[in-house]
C-alpha cells in the first residue's frame, strides 16, 4: 500500500464514528505589502521610490541652473537625468538612427539622446498673445523650430540644450507660464474647456477652480512625491476627455442645488485601460481645490508604491471600490459628508471645437487643426499676427492637439479663416485632419517602437485622396489614434481605429515596425475601450490600404445613423481585417 493510502487511512481511523473527516484548508496567502504610506511603509520598494526619497525631484532645478547648465550634458547625474529633470517638464529624448529593435531598457544607454523634450505646462490650454508669441520664439530660438501640441493642451519641444534652459525658464515664467510638475509622479496639468467661461452651453466656468489649484497645489513637496502621474480634467462641458483621468470635476446641474460639478475618479490608459468612475457627488465650485487636494493626497497615502505598474490610482480604486473610497474622503480627508448628485447626460460625439462657434460674448471661435498637433515656432508666430490682426488676445489648446482663437468680431471672421489656411490650419478640415491624433513617436521618444506623428504628415493627405468619393457619406467622425508603444499617450484604445506601435513580423522572419489595431473605441455615448482582433497586425506600410479598407467597409454595411463603435461590435470580422 502507498504511504498516501496509508496516511488517508490512519486519518479516517482516528475520526470518531459516524463524524465526517475535518477538510483540509489551504494557508492563506500573505499580499504583499504595496508600500502604501498610510499602512506605514515608508521604505522604498523600487529604485524610482528610492530616488524620491533621497532627494525631492523638486530640488533639481538648482542642479540645473547652478551645475549643469554651465558644464554642460556630460555633468548631468544620471538619478537626475533618468528621474528627476521629469518633475521641471525634461525628458532626454531619442538618438537619431535607431530603430524599434533597440526599444527596450537594456539599450538605455544608445537611445538617449544628449537633447530634450522640453513641456510646458498650459493649464486648461489657455494663453493669451504675449504668451503664444513667447513660446513661438523659444521654438525658433532654442528648439530647432519644433512645436507639438500634445493632447493634455501643452506644447513640447524638442532638441533643448540643457545650456539654454535656465534661459528659457526665465523667459516663459516672465509672462505666467512653466514647466514645474509638467511630468513626474506629481500632478500633471490641469486640462480645461477651450471654450471656459463663452460657451454658450456649458453648466458654469470652472476656471477660477483650475487657478486655485494650481496656485495651490502646484510646485509644492507635499504633493510632488505621488506614486506614479497624475491627471486631472476640470470642465463646465464634456470636452475633457474626462473618463480617462485620475480625477475629472464635470459640470451638471443638480436638481436642488443648481450648477456644479461630477466627481469622477480612476481613469487611465495604457497597458491597463480603466475607465473612471462616479463618486456620485455633486461638488460646488468653491469646494472643488478642497475635494481635489482630498483625492490626491488618498493617492499619495494609498497608492501603490511597489511596482511601477500598479501605482496608478485605477488599481486602488479597482481593489477598493468607489463606496470605500468615497467613505475615505468624506471621513479622513474633507471630515464632512459630500452631497449626493446626478450624472452628467452623455454627449454623442467628442467635442474638439473645430470649426467656427459663436460665443456668449457675441463674439467667435475659430478652431483649426494642425495634423496631429504639429506645427512650429515659425508657424505660431504667424498665427500669433493673424489672431492680433482679427482682434484676439485669447488663444487655447485643447485635449484633441488642436488649436482656438477666440474673440474674433464677425466682420473678420473670414479674413482670419483664409489667413489661417493659408498657414496650413484649416478652419473647415478635412474628415481625417480633424480626427486624427498621434504621439511624438520614434522620432523623437525612447519608448517608441514605431513612427506616428511624422508618418500622420503624409497619412492624412493619403486618406483625403483616397477616399474622397465616400466623404460627403460620413455624417458620423471616424476618429484614428496612432500610438508608437502600449503607454497610449495618444489614446489608441478609445478611437474608433486605434493603432498600437509594435514589432511584427514581416513574412520573411523579419521584425519590423507595425501596429495592432483597436477597433470601436469611444467616449460619452458608447464608452468603452477598443475591440482587438486575434493575431491581427497591421505593418505600417499598409497603414493607409488598412484604414481605406475598413472604412469603405464600414460605409457600406452600417445602418442608418449608426456611428461606427456601433458598427465595429457587430461586424463581421472579415470586414474588420
Amino acid at each position: 500500500m502507498s504511504s498516501t493510502t496509508d496516511a488517508a487511512t490512519s486519518a479516517a481511523s482516528s475520526t470518531p464514528a459516524g463524524v465526517a473527516p475535518r477538510e483540509r484548508t489551504a494557508r492563506p496567502t500573505k499580499r504583499r505589502a504595496e508600500g502604501q504610506w498610510a499602512l506605514g511603509y515608508r521604505e522604498p520598494l523600487n529604485a524610482n521610490e528610492q530616488s524620491k526619497k533621497d532627494d525631492n525631484p523638486l530640488n533639481v532645478r538648482a542642479r540645473i541652473e547652478n551645475i549643469y547648465s554651465k558644464q554642460g550634458f556630460d555633468s548631468i547625474d544620471k538619478g537626475d537625468l533618468r528621474g528627476r529633470f521629469r518633475w521641471w517638464g525634461l525628458y532626454t529624448q531619442r538618438e537619431q538612427g535607431y530603430d524599434g529593435t533597440f526599444t527596450g531598457d537594456e539599450n538605455i544607454d544608445l537611445l538617449e539622446a544628449k537633447y530634450f523634450m522640453m513641456r510646458i505646462r498650459c493649464d486648461a490650454g489657455a494663453l493669451n498673445l504675449e504668451q503664444f508669441r513667447t513660446l513661438a520664439g523659444i521654438s525658433q530660438e532654442f528648439a530647432r523650430d519644433t512645436a507639438d501640441l500634445s493632447d493634455r493642451e501643452n506644447v513640447q519641444y524638442h532638441w533643448i540644450e540643457v545650456e539654454n534652459v535656465p534661459e528659457i525658464w526665465r523667459r516663459i515664467e516672465a509672462v505666467g507660464l512653466k514647466t514645474t510638475e509638467a511630468c513626474g509622479d506629481c500632478p500633471r496639468v490641469v486640462l480645461g474647456s477651450p471654450l471656459a467661461g463663452e460657451a454658450v452651453d456649458e453648466v458654469l466656468d470652472p476656471t477660477s477652480a483650475i487657478d486655485e489649484i494650481v496656485e495651490r497645489y502646484i510646485g509644492k513637496p507635499e504633493y510632488s512625491n505621488l506614486p506614479r502621474k497624475f491627471k486631472t480634467a476640470i470642465s463646465g462641458l464634456q470636452d475633457v476627455v474626462h473618463e480617462i483621468n485620475d480625477c475629472a470635476f464635470i459640470g451638471v446641474n443638480h436638481p436642488e442645488h443648481g450648477p456644479g460639478l461630477d466627481l469622477w475618479v480612476g481613469g487611465g490608459l495604457s497597458t491597463n485601460p480603466m475607465l473612471a468612475q462616479r463618486v456620485g457627488v455633486w461638488v460646488p465650485l468653491e469646494d472643488v481645490p478642497d475635494v481635489w487636494e482630498g483625492v490626491v493626497s488618498i493617492f499619495r497615502d494609498y497608492g501603490y508604491r511597489r511596482l511601477r505598474t500598479k501605482a496608478r490610482l485605477k488599481f486602488l480604486i479597482k481593489d477598493w471600490g468607489i463606496e470605500k473610497f468615497r467613505q475615505v474622503l468624506e471621513d479622513e480627508y474633507l471630515h464632512r459628508k459630500l452631497i449626493d448628485g446626478p450624472a452628467p447626460e452623455k454627449p454623442s460625439r467628442p467635442r474638439d471645437h473645430v470649426g467656427i462657434q459663436k460665443l456668449k460674448n457675441g463674439l467667435n471661435a475659430v478652431g483649426v487643426a494642425p495634423i496631429a498637433g504639429r506645427i512650429s515656432g515659425t508657424i505660431m508666430a504667424k498665427v500669433a499676427d493673424a489672431a492680433e490682426k482679427a482682434g484676439s488676445d485669447r488663444l487655447r489648446f485643447t485635449p484633441y492637439q488642436k488649436l482656438i482663437v477666440l474673440d474674433v468680431p464677425d466682420d473678420k471672421l473670414e479674413q482670419l479663416i483664409s489667413d489661417l489656411d493659408a498657414l496650413g490650419l484649416p478652419a473647415r478640415p478635412s474628415h481625417w485632419r480633424k480626427n486624427l491624433m498621434a504621439c511624438s513617436g520614434i522620432e523623437f521618444c525612447k519608448l517608441s517602437f514605431a513612427e506616428t506623428r511624422k508618418r500622420s504628415q503624409v497619412l492624412v493627405p493619403d486618406l483625403e485622396a483616397r477616399l474622397e468619393d465616400i466623404n460627403a457619406q460620413l455624417d458620423v467622425p471616424v476618429t484614428i489614434n496612432i500610438n508608437g508603444c502600449p503607454n497610449s499617450c495618444a489614446r489608441s484604445q478609445i478611437a474608433d481605429i486605434g493603432f498600437k506601435g509594435m514589432l511584427v513580423d514581416d513574412g520573411a522572419g523579419n521584425q519590423v515596425e507595425g501596429f495592432q489595431v483597436h477597433l470601436g473605441g469611444s467616449l460619452g455615448l458608447d464608452s468603452a475601450f477598443g475591440r482587438k482582433l486575434r493575431q491581427h497586425k497591421v505593418n505600417s506600410t499598409e497603414l493607409g490600404d488598412y484604414i481605406e479598407r475598413v472604412v469603405r467597409n464600414f460605409v457600406k454595411h452600417r445602418g442608418e445613423g449608426e456611428r461606427f463603435a456601433q458598427w465595429a461590435v457587430r461586424a463581421d470580422e472579415a470586414d474588420l481585417r
